[in-house]
């Protein structure tokens, strides 16, 4: 990581201007065009779970203010971000799960189902809190939702981690779509960035083949 110039960035009044918020963060929630993704998930049988985590990633990675994180209230960028998801344990509580970039759908999802084997062997309570470059995800398979509210703890994500959830996908006039809620740090980026992240997400899974 480095630490970025904010004194010649263009968002610098925004960022002054949200950084000592008591709650910094806003909410988005979409629904997103899936149906690509599950055919190609189903024809290439992989996991919709990797796959949907590896096109969020990467289309997080292709902005530069979803690698960008408040650290000692100093602004640092860092060159390349993972992701964590929640997991259902056996016994129906959850935990943490980490996966790491890979450059291709297929390493991704190598690797993730070698994380997830190892992870549910081990069955640890690890939110890997130190850890900045993180994205931050949750799936709820359960709930078509159409807002989100997540639980706070200031302190912590005082670093302006994303947070991404995936909801249920549904069937509607022939076109699987799926719940969507992202939340991101107002003073490392605007409504513009999300949607330019939205943007990316659904043509990188518009182009699967």
């Amino acid at each position: 990581m480095k630490e970025f110039d904010v004194k010649s960035w263009n968002r610098k009044t925004q960022y002054d201007f949200f950084k000592s918020y008591d709650d910094p963060f806003f909410n988005l929630t979409t629904q997103l065009d899936v149906t690509n993704l599950y055919n190609y998930c189903k024809k290439n049988d992989l996991s919709f779970f990797l796959v949907s985590l590896y096109i969020a990633l990467e289309s997080a990675n292709e902005i530069l203010e979803f690698r960008l994180r408040i650290i000692n209230n100093k602004v640092f960028e860092f060159e390349s971000m993972d992701i964590g998801s929640t997991v259902l344990n056996d016994d129906n509580s959850f935990s943490f799960c980490f996966f790491k970039r890979e450059k291709s759908i297929y390493e991704f999802v190598k690797q993730g189902t070698k994380a997830l084997k190892k992870h549910k062997e081990n069955n640890n309570f690890d939110s890997n809190k130190e850890v900045q470059n993180l994205i931050y995800c949750s799936f709820i398979p359960w709930v078509s939702f159409t807002s989100f509210k997540h639980a706070r703890n200031l302190e912590r994500e005082s670093s302006g981690i994303p947070k991404f959830v995936f909801g249920k996908y549904f069937e509607e006039n022939n076109i699987k779509k799926m719940s969507f809620s992202i939340e991101v740090h107002h003073a490392l980026m605007d409504g513009f960035h999300v949607g330019k992240f939205l943007e990316i997400f659904q043509s990188k899974m518009d182009k699967l083949t």
